[in-house]
């Protein structure tokens, strides 16, 4: 993650002190995030994605490496049955199998971690969602917002969604969807981590194509 955020700011030319200026926060919390010293919130990294216009499938891969996962052989591939467990080939688009090891991974602050469960490249983001006991997706009264549409559905632990100024707590089973352009916040509510499998359906067309932090 650190190196794609890094490389393509070089690449469009933009300045540490003016990426961290457009994401609200200062040039050295941006500086430790690109060097691996710190992680970042969800809320940030959206900021940061969506000003440097790359998509979150580019963050799970380092290098442009696809189709294979961490050590190269977690992501299996079948298509007309030849690719076997360990071949570097990229899966085929009608077959892809994540194994449950070894997935391609992001890691945010304060114990929060998302897992890619769909094929890269794939048009719609598939997610494992992980919040550790108290942790959340910012700060206390800070939101995201984005382009697109979510939908997710807890399979273990308790879930809180802000949206707006409505907040609903789900539990083991429970589905929600919404626009993501609405302002919401994700924390773990229970004294067990939350699991969700969460589906993030970009759509450039939407009113608010830029993440962003709101109260």
């Amino acid at each position: 993650m650190r190196h794609r955020l890094r490389a393509e700011r070089e690449r469009r030319g933009v300045s540490l002190r003016r990426l961290a200026r457009d994401v609200g926060i200062s040039a050295s919390a941006l500086s430790q995030i690109e060097t691996g010293r710190s992680r970042p919130s969800v809320t940030t990294l959206y900021a940061l994605v969506s000003a440097l216009g790359l998509s979150l499938d580019a963050l799970f891969t380092e290098d442009g490496d696809r189709g294979a996962g961490r050590d190269g052989a977690r992501v299996e591939a079948r298509g007309d049955g030849s690719a076997a467990l360990g071949d570097a080939a990229v899966a085929p688009p009608e077959t892809f199998i994540r194994r449950a090891t070894g997935r391609e991974s992001l890691e945010f602050t304060s114990g929060v971690r998302w897992e890619q469960l769909n094929a890269p490249g794939d048009p719609v983001e598939v997610l494992w969602l992980t919040y550790e006991p108290g942790s959340a997706s910012g700060r206390e009264g800070e939101f995201m917002r984005h382009a697109g549409r979510e939908y997710g559905i807890v399979l273990s632990g308790r879930l809180s969604v802000s949206i707006w100024f409505d907040t609903y707590e789900l539990g083991p089973g429970d589905a929600i969807s919404f626009a993501s352009t609405a302002p919401h916040h994700l924390r773990a509510s229970g004294s067990e981590p939350a699991h969700a499998v969460w589906f993030l359906l970009d759509d450039s067309s939407s009113s608010s194509g830029r993440a962003s932090h709101s109260a």
